[in-house]
């Protein structure tokens, strides 16, 4: 299955909401794209899931949700998936065809079923990138977790080793913490704990080794952030 990309457009406005104490305009799901193209060259992006184990997406159903737009715009009513490998929204339309949100940066939050993602910046490797996270606590300090596929090649027979296909292969997921609006920090250890807070008092070092937070713990770190955002 190759996804396929499509722009964002505005459609007839249907009502207004409050929402956070901003004015959201409310749309349903219809001319939710207004151009399609096939996608380009990405080797990632074109794998055919046929005859491949495993699963790339978070849950394989689509989950009826919303789409909360940076213009202050939400779709309601939008079947959704999101895709790990690919680090992509989906979304199925009326005839069955399922579709990527094309440019992510336009997307405030997406809220699906019980999940709250949203599209920001981060650091990796030190370099800057942007995908889409999961959103655990939210405050001057957010919490996220970032879930993780590994794509497996398929092997061919071997002594004593009988072929295997290839697979999609579910990783623990990573975590991350923001802070305000800075690009969010892997804390995968203890010394990155230290690195996102550092500029912190020394009430939340102290907190940090009390309560032996542990990084790749979602729980633990929900602790450490929801005591940081009381501060």
């Amino acid at each position: 299955m190759k996804p396929l990309f499509l722009l964002l457009v505005m459609s007839p406005l249907l009502c207004k909401a409050a929402n956070a104490q901003v004015e959201y305009e409310i749309r349903k799901a219809v001319e939710f794209f207004n151009s399609a193209k096939t996608h380009g060259s990405n080797w990632k992006n074109e794998l055919n899931e046929t005859n491949i184990g495993g699963s790339p997406f978070l849950n394989e159903n689509f989950t009826e949700g919303s789409v909360f737009t940076t213009s202050k715009t939400i779709f309601i009513d939008v079947p959704l998936r999101y895709n790990i490998y690919n680090d992509q929204i989906e979304f199925k339309t009326d005839d069955e065809q399922v579709l990527a949100l094309a440019v992510p940066e336009v997307i405030e939050k997406v809220e699906m079923g019980e999940y709250l993602f949203e599209y920001i910046p981060y650091s990796s490797s030190n370099n800057l990138k942007r995908g889409f996270f999961i959103v655990h606590e939210k405050g001057k300090a957010t919490l996220y977790s970032r879930p993780r596929i590994m794509f497996e090649k398929a092997k061919e027979p071997a002594a004593y080793q009988d072929a295997q296909p290839a697979r999609f292969i579910r990783k623990p997921d990573e975590y991350y913490i923001r802070i305000g609006m800075e690009p969010a920090k892997p804390v995968s250890g203890k010394k990155d704990l230290q690195a996102v807070f550092s500029g912190s008092n020394k009430e939340v070092n102290t907190f940090i080794k009390n309560n032996k937070i542990r990084p790749g713990s979602v729980e633990s770190l929900k602790e450490l952030v929801v005591y940081y955002n009381s501060q």
